[in-house]
C-alpha cells in the first residue's frame, strides 16, 4: 500500500507528486483520458501491456486522489466511464513534457555497441 500525501516532507514537492503519480500506468492512463471520456474496455485496449488488476488499481488510486471521476450509469450491463477532473486535467502540460522528454531519451539515448 502506499503512503500518505501528509506524511510527505515540506521541502519535497517531488514526492508529492511521485505518491500521486507513481506507477508505471497512472500518467499513461491520464494522457489517454486528456481524450476525453473512456470506458474501461477502451482503457484496457489502449493501454495493452496493463492487467485488468492492475488498471482496476490504478483507476481507483486515481479516483481517490481526485484526478479522475467515475460515472456508473444504470444500465443492464451497468456501463462505467471515466474522466479526468479539472485536478486532472492540470496535469496536461506534465504529460505532453515527459511524452517529449521520452521521446528525445528515446533517439538520442547511447546504444550498446
Amino acid at each position: 500500500m502506499r503512503g500518505s500525501v501528509d506524511d510527505t516532507q515540506d521541502h519535497c514537492a517531488v514526492e508529492i507528486a511521485m505518491e500521486i503519480l507513481g506507477g508505471r500506468w497512472k500518467l499513461a492512463i491520464v494522457n489517454k483520458l486528456l481524450t476525453g471520456t473512456h470506458r474501461f474496455g477502451e482503457l484496457r485496449r489502449a493501454l495493452p501491456g496493463v492487467t485488468q488488476r492492475m488498471l482496476t488499481r490504478q483507476l481507483r488510486e486515481l479516483e481517490a486522489d481526485g484526478l479522475i471521476e467515475r460515472t456508473v450509469y444504470a444500465e443492464v450491463p451497468p456501463k462505467v466511464e471515466y474522466a479526468l477532473t479539472e485536478t486532472g486535467r492540470s496535469l496536461e502540460r506534465v504529460t505532453e513534457l515527459l511524452d517529449a522528454w521520452g521521446r528525445w531519451y528515446r533517439d538520442t539515448r547511447p546504444r550498446p555497441d
